[in-house]
């Protein structure tokens, strides 16, 4: 019976962060919203993406998605593949993300995809992440001129 209720656990623990980068991509597409944000992280917790910025803790989170909404006037956050490892109130997990972007300057309409790379951390009976960092191999290209020929790595 304790094989099975670990086993029971661990589904439910993984289904609940599957939840939570729901939510998260939910937020992102809200316009980046600021006070969203912080409710789904750890009051320590840590947001960075190479070239794009880091931030640690809920004032420097809340203040780089205030930055992302006046780069940002539409994005479509997509994520799958999923490998999720849970250790009793910690897991760690990566994620593909593609989706379409438009940026302010010039209504720049772009693809963009990358990889998440995330702990989390199960807080009070809720998971929240503590660590959510963006990686390549990834992409940022013009809508209209696809990936086919220009792409960053």
């Amino acid at each position: 019976m304790e094989n099975l209720t670990a086993r029971i656990d661990r589904l439910e623990a993984i289904e609940a962060i599957k939840q939570l980068k729901s939510l998260y991509c939910e937020i992102c597409d809200d316009g980046h919203n600021p006070d969203r944000i912080v409710s789904i992280f750890t009051k320590d917790g840590v947001w960075e993406g190479k070239g794009i910025g880091r931030a640690e803790g809920h004032e420097q989170i809340a203040a780089l998605f205030k930055k992302f909404q006046k780069m940002m006037s539409f994005t479509q956050h997509m994520v799958m593949n999923p490998r999720i490892d849970v250790q009793a109130d910690q897991a760690t997990a990566t994620w593909y993300f593609f989706g379409p972007f438009t940026f302010r300057e010039n209504d720049q309409a772009k693809w963009q995809a990358a990889r998440y790379h995330e702990q989390y951390i199960k807080q009070g009976g809720q998971w929240k992440i503590q660590s959510l960092r963006v990686s390549g191999p990834g992409m940022s290209v013009d809508y209209q001129a696809g990936w086919g020929e220009s792409r960053y790595q």
